[in-house]
């Protein structure tokens, strides 16, 4: 039994939507009301021995990725794209550290997370991420993914911003089993937002960025059409005639999370965007042959994107000088950026 989700048990209508004009997250689940205690087992965080309002009431943007080091990494570059300072004789700590299985950084009204991969591991996650912005009570949170992927037809290096999340047959939903039912939920980003980001892409920069359609998969090799895993039942040209399916289809990239991202954002009402890089370009080869300092430097590419886009939107509220102004000392963050690039320069 196949159920799409309409009408009050779907994601948000405009008329649900317009009852949320105070911007704070609201959760579809009456249970947390009556819980004593909302635990978020896999953050390390609770409703009541945490003030999560406190904490991250004034959060803004939640910055997704794969990896713990990628989102330390990520946490540590929009510090100073912010221009954001800690407390004297502080530290960036993982807040999630005793979790032992995400990471998370705070950054001022930025959030960095790792999400693991795959969609189980993302759904995990985005169900205690969307509770943890109820009970912070943040305004109008913006939750971006930044990621790696495979390129179709498009080469290793270029930025991809998904417009539409496709599963595996190509629907633009995420399918889901719930108490032996299979549902499927509209896995929708914002396009607006994803047109946003596109246009904040500069002409100097030294690679291409796009806009596309995403093939989300269960797997990394055989449901990527990949030749090279433990078991392989396809022949190349098999492989290479569903790739080419897919690029017919306006599919530019293939990973395994931006799916479940997109239902669970939309269905919660959560404007989201998915920025990733290509590795490869699947059309040339399974395995990616860039070396470390190549591959560094991509993934480095979306996290750019992504920090420009909160540049701007501090700066239209204006925040960005708040925050510049909250580290007391330094008069001009451009100088302040040259001082940093000279003393790097003789370590």
């Amino acid at each position: 039994m196949s159920l799409l989700l309409t009408g009050n048990s779907a994601s948000l209508s405009e008329e649900e939507l317009d009852e949320y004009s105070d911007g704070t997250v609201k959760l579809r689940n009456s249970n947390i009301e009556l819980m004593d205690q909302d635990i978020l087992y896999h953050l390390a965080l609770g409703s009541e021995s945490h003030d999560l309002q406190e904490m991250f009431g004034d959060v803004k943007f939640v910055c997704m990725g794969g990896t713990p080091k990628r989102m330390e990494n990520f946490a540590h570059f929009i510090m100073n794209e912010i221009g954001y300072k800690l407390p004297a004789g502080t530290q960036l700590q993982d807040i999630s550290a005793y979790s032992y299985r995400y990471s998370m950084y705070k950054v001022g009204p930025v959030l960095c997370v790792s999400h693991g991969m795959g969609t189980p591991s993302v759904s995990i996650l985005m169900h205690e991420m969307i509770k943890l912005m109820y009970h912070a009570k943040c305004k109008d949170p913006v939750f971006i993914r930044i990621g790696t992927c495979g390129g179709i037809g498009v080469d290793g290096g270029t930025v991809i911003i998904t417009e539409d999340a496709l599963d595996g047959q190509l629907r633009n939903s995420h399918e889901f089993t719930i108490l032996g039912k299979t549902i499927h939920r509209p896995a929708k980003l914002d396009k607006k937002l994803a047109r946003e980001l596109k246009s904040l892409a500069s002409p100097d920069d030294p690679y291409d960025t796009i806009i596309g359609k995403t093939l989300c998969t269960n797997d990394f090799y055989e449901g990527q059409g990949r030749l090279d895993g433990a078991f392989c039942d396809f022949s190349e040209n098999e492989k290479m005639a569903y790739l080419e399916k897919l690029r017919e289809n306006g599919v530019v990239n293939i990973e395994m999370e931006s799916t479940i991202f997109a239902a669970l954002t939309h269905h919660a009402g959560i404007k989201a965007a998915v920025v990733c890089v290509a590795l490869l370009n699947r059309l040339n080869g399974d395995q990616v042959n860039a070396p470390k300092e190549v591959m560094n430097e991509w993934q480095a590419r979306p996290q750019i994107l992504v920090s420009r886009y909160i540049r701007k939107v501090l700066t239209h509220n204006g925040q960005l000088k708040a925050l510049f102004g909250h580290q007391g000392s330094i008069k001009s963050p451009r100088r302040f950026k040259l001082v940093q690039q000279e003393s790097q320069a003789h370590e």
